[in-house]
C-alpha cells in the first residue's frame, strides 16, 4: 500500500479530493486500521451493503477513513468515494451511523454512478474496534478465515451484511531462475505472502521483494518443515525433474488450491506418469496445472509471471 493515504480535511468537499485515487489501491484494511489505532486515531467504515442494478464493487466492499481525513479501499468506481469521506467525517463528529444512497433513482440527484446501478453505504464507528482490529489480526495469524456479520439499522432502512476476511493468500515457489523471480515480484506487488526455496542456493535472498521465508535447504528437509492450508498455492519452476517431483509429491497431497509445475508438454507427460507410478491418484493429478499459467501466448519471464498469477486469482476466485 501507499506509505501516506489521501488526507480530506474537516469541511472539504469533492474538488478538493485527490487527482489519483491512490486510496482504491489498498484492498487489505487490516494493516491500515493496526497503524491508525497504534497512532491513536479514531475512524469510520463505510460497507457497501445494498446495490440495485450493476456496480463496480461486490456487496461487503469496504473503505475506512480517520479523524485525519485519510482513507483506504474503496466502495465504487470513483464516483462517490469523496462524498462518502466527508460523510465519514461527519459521523466521527457526531457518532450517528449514516446511510448514503447513491445513483439511479436516489434523491441524491448530483452524484450518479457511470454504471447505471443504484448503490446504498453504510457508515458507522465500530464498537470496541480495538478489539475487533486485534481479533482480525488473531484469526489472520492463525491462518483462519473471519466472518464478520454486521446488523445495521439506520432510520427505516435495516438490513444484514456479512464481510467474509480470508487468510492472506501464500504462494510456495520453488526455483531460482527469472520466472521465478518475475513470480515473487509480481506476487508481492498483489500483496500475496510469499515463501522461496531454493535447494543450495545462494545464502541471500532476492533484493527487492519481501519474503515470508527463504529455505535454501535440501528440498526434502524445506518441505519436511512446509505446513500447506487451503489458502496456499505451489508453484515448481526448478528445471529439476526430482526436486519438481518431490515439491508435486508434497502439495498434491495437501489441500493447497493451486498447484503448478513449469515445463514444456512432453516434460509435463512424463512428469504425471511418474507421479501415478509414485502412487498419486488422477483425482489428485486433476488438481495439477502444467504446463503452469494461462495459455495467454507469454515467452518472457514476466509474461509468464502474469500467467500463473492470473491462474491463482482464477482459482482462487
Amino acid at each position: 500500500m501507499p506509505e501516506t493515504t489521501p488526507r480530506i480535511p474537516a469541511g472539504t468537499r469533492m474538488a478538493d479530493w485527490p487527482d489519483w485515487p491512490e486510496y482504491g489501491l489498498v484492498d487489505d484494511l487490516l494493516p491500515t486500521l493496526e497503524r491508525w489505532l497504534a497512532d491513536g486515531r479514531r475512524f469510520a467504515l463505510a460497507t457497501l451493503v445494498e446495490i440495485e442494478g450493476s456496480s463496480p464493487r461486490p456487496l461487503g466492499s469496504e473503505m475506512a477513513i480517520n479523524d485525519l481525513g485519510e482513507c483506504a479501499g474503496y466502495v465504487s468506481g470513483g464516483c462517490v468515494e469523496a462524498e462518502v469521506a466527508q460523510q465519514a467525517l461527519d459521523v466521527l463528529a457526531d457518532g450517528e451511523p449514516r446511510y448514503l444512497d447513491y445513483g439511479a433513482g436516489s434523491p441524491v440527484l448530483d452524484i450518479q454512478l457511470a454504471c447505471g446501478g443504484r448503490i446504498g453505504i453504510l457508515v458507522r464507528t465500530l464498537r470496541d474496534a480495538s478489539a475487533q482490529v486485534a481479533r482480525w489480526r488473531q484469526t489472520r495469524d492463525a491462518r483462519r478465515p473471519l466472518t464478520v456479520v454486521t446488523d445495521w439499522s439506520v432510520g427505516q432502512r435495516k438490513g444484514e451484511i456479512a464481510r467474509q476476511h480470508r487468510p492472506t493468500t501464500r504462494l510456495v515457489i520453488a526455483g531460482g531462475d527469472p520466472v521465478s523471480l518475475a513470480l515473487a515480484r509480481l506476487a508481492d506487488a498483489f500483496g500475496f505472502e510469499i515463501v522461496l526455496l531454493r535447494p543450495n542456493g545462494p545464502e541471500a535472498p532476492p533484493q527487492g521483494i519481501r519474503l515470508l521465508a527463504y529455505d535454501r535447504r535440501p528440498i526434502e528437509q524445506a518441505l519436511g518443515d512446509l505446513k500447506l492450508d487451503t489458502w496456499c498455492t505451489v508453484y515448481t519452476l526448478t528445471h529439476d525433474a526430482d526436486t519438481d517431483h518431490a515439491v508435486l509429491m508434497h502439495a498434491l497431497d495437501s489441500p493447497a488450491f493451486c498447484i503448478g509445475a513449469l515445463g514444456s508438454r512432453r516434460k509435463s507427460e512424463l512428469r504425471l506418469q511418474r507421479l501415478l507410478d509414485a502412487g498419486l491418484t488422477r483425482e489428485q493429478l486433476a488438481r495439477l496445472h502444467t504446463p503452469a499459467g494461462l495459455p495467454i501466448g507469454g515467452s518472457t519471464p514476466q509474461e509468464i509471471a502474469l500467467s500463473i498469477l492470473a491462474q491463482i486469482v482464477a482459482a482462487r476466485a
